[in-house]
C-alpha cells in the first residue's frame, strides 16, 4: 500500500511542527515572529501556516500582534494559578485511570522515556528534556482511554510548556527534579492512588518552579 495514503495532510503537519516549536522552546514567550517567517522556516505554503496559526490561537498557544506577527503569550501569575488548578484536577485523574488499564509493555515504554529524560538532564540538553518530559506525561495519559480529559490535558501542557522552557533557561536542567520514578514504582506495584499522587506532586513541583521564575522576572 502507498505510504502516502497514511501521511497526514500538509496543514496538519504544519500545525504539529509549530506546536512543537511552542512546546519545546523554539518560540519563547513574548517572542514575535512573522507569518512569512514561519512560511520560510517551515518551507510551507501560506495557507497551511495561516490555518495552523488559527488553530493555535484558538487554543491560546499563540496570539496575534500587528504587522502580520504572532507570538507565544507570556503567562501571568494569575493565569498560572488557573493553570495549576486545572492541571491538578485533570492530570492526577488521568494518571489514576491509566494505572488501572496500563500494560507491562506500556510501563516499560515509560521507563525508557524516563531514562532518556534523565540522560538529557545529565547532558544539560534542555530541548531533549522538554521533549521527553512531555512524552512521558502524554504516553501515560493515553493509557487512560479518556479522550475528553486527554484533550484538556494536551491543551494545558501546551499552555504551560513555554514557561517551563523559561525555567530551564534560568535554572538549567539540574534544577528540574521530577516525580516520575515514584509514578513508575507505583505503576509496577499496581497502586492507582499512588500513581495519581506522584503525578499531582510532579505537577505541583513544576508549577512552583514556574511561579518562582515568573515572580523573579517581575521584580
Amino acid at each position: 500500500m502507498n505510504a502516502d495514503f497514511h501521511k497526514p495532510p500538509t496543514h496538519e503537519l504544519v500545525y504539529r511542527k509549530i506546536r512543537e516549536m511552542i512546546l519545546f522552546g523554539e518560540l519563547a514567550p513574548g517572542q514575535a515572529v512573522t507569518i512569512q517567517g514561519l512560511v520560510s522556516d517551515l518551507n510551507a505554503g501560506m495557507t497551511p501556516v495561516r490555518e495552523a496559526i488559527r488553530r493555535l490561537t484558538a487554543e491560546g498557544a499563540l496570539q496575534f500582534q500587528g504587522n502580520r506577527r504572532v507570538c507565544v503569550p507570556e503567562l501571568t501569575l494569575a493565569q498560572l494559578d488557573e493553570l495549576a488548578f486545572a492541571r491538578q484536577a485533570i492530570e492526577p485523574q488521568l494518571a489514576y485511570l491509566a494505572a488501572q488499564k496500563i500494560t507491562p509493555e506500556a510501563i516499560s515504554k515509560l521507563e525508557s522515556i524516563d531514562e532518556s529524560l534523565n540522560t538529557a538532564v545529565r547532558r544539560g540538553d534542555v530541548k531533549a528534556y522538554l521533549e521527553h518530559n512531555h512524552r512521558f506525561h502524554t504516553t501515560l495519559y493515553e493509557q487512560a482511554d479518556a479522550s475528553i480529559l486527554f484533550a484538556i490535558a494536551q491543551m494545558l501542557l501546551l499552555r504551560g510548556g513555554p514557561s517551563l522552557r523559561v525555567v530551564c533557561g534560568r535554572l538549567g536542567t539540574n534544577g528540574l527534579p521530577d516525580k516520575h520514578q515514584q509514578a513508575l514504582l507505583a505503576l509496577r506495584s499496581g497502586s492507582p492512588e499512588a500513581v495519581a499522587t506522584a503525578i499531582r506532586d510532579d505537577v505541583n513541583q513544576g508549577i512552583d518552579q514556574i511561579r518562582m521564575t515568573l515572580s523573579s522576572l517581575d521584580v
